[in-house]
């Protein structure tokens, strides 16, 4: 019922032009931030395809919203979501991630799948998208990045590390296929309610539930960004300020996060 309002509220507001009738995809969107883009590009006017590992929540938030199910390894559906939009993706949501916590001494195996679904999995899917979109002179490219990919997160160095990563390739994607009509945004959002961040224990506990958002909220500040053409998409404005003073002075802001990893460490991780 208080998705189904959620959607009710989406209607109501003034539609973004720019995906009305659009074929969308959103990887890893059985739940948390990618079923609330899924709800809102359907909600929008899009016709959407929703992708998950988890056929049954994929199947659900289908149903929920009138979207195609197309459940699976996100790094190999984009030919088959291309296929059940009628041949044509305009908005592909690289959403799916790992939340690999650890330090250097994580096993090699927990790095390599936070490369894979972090990183590469975007990489793939851009290369089987972007040929097709710079023909027609048209696509967009949302990658679910992480203020991570910005700053950094205490005691997740697979997570930071490949999110780091994430942000550059959207970065690059950007600035060489701007002027050929290709459109690319980077969601980089703290803490989010979902089960990734329940997941990351104490150090989430102490550096992002204090300020967590709803999923909705992202996907309400990714529409502001469409609408306003905006690379880079802050659904917590404080990251802007954390990431110019790490610019500006990279020596204060890593003793500031140490601060922050000695008590972590002080409150027994």
């Amino acid at each position: 019922m208080v998705e189904q309002s959620l959607i009710s509220s989406c209607r109501r507001r003034p539609k973004v032009e720019a995906v009305q009738g659009a074929g969308v995809v959103v990887t890893g969107a059985g739940g948390g931030i990618g079923a609330a883009l899924a709800r809102r590009f359907a909600a929008e006017g899009a016709r959407v395809v929703v992708n998950d590992l988890d056929a049954a929540k994929a199947k659900a938030v289908g149903e929920e919203i009138g979207a195609i199910a197309v459940p699976g390894d996100a790094s190999a559906i984009v030919a088959e979501a291309r296929d059940a939009l009628g041949g044509t993706v305009d908005v592909y949501c690289a959403n799916a991630g790992l939340g690999s916590g650890g330090s250097e001494a994580a096993p090699e195996r927990v790095w390599e799948l936070a490369w894979d679904v972090n990183v590469m999995a975007h990489v793939r899917a851009a290369n089987q998208l972007i040929p097709g979109w710079l023909e027609r002179g048209s696509g967009r490219f949302v990658s679910t990045v992480s203020a991570a990919g910005l700053l950094t997160m205490v005691g997740a160095a697979p997570y930071s590390v490949t999110k780091h990563g994430a942000y550059a390739f959207a970065e690059w994607l950007s600035l060489t296929y701007r002027h050929r009509g290709l459109k690319v945004h980077a969601i980089c959002p703290q803490g989010v309610r979902t089960d990734m961040l329940a997941s990351t224990g104490s150090a989430g506990d102490l550096v992002l539930a204090p300020t967590a958002i709803e999923p909705e909220d992202v996907a309400d500040a990714l529409f502001a960004g469409i609408e306003e053409d905006r690379f880079l998409i802050l659904p917590h404005p404080e990251v802007a300020d954390y990431y110019r003073a790490r610019a500006t002075d990279p020596d204060r802001w890593l003793t500031n996060m140490n601060h922050i990893q000695q008590k972590w460490e002080a409150d027994g991780r």
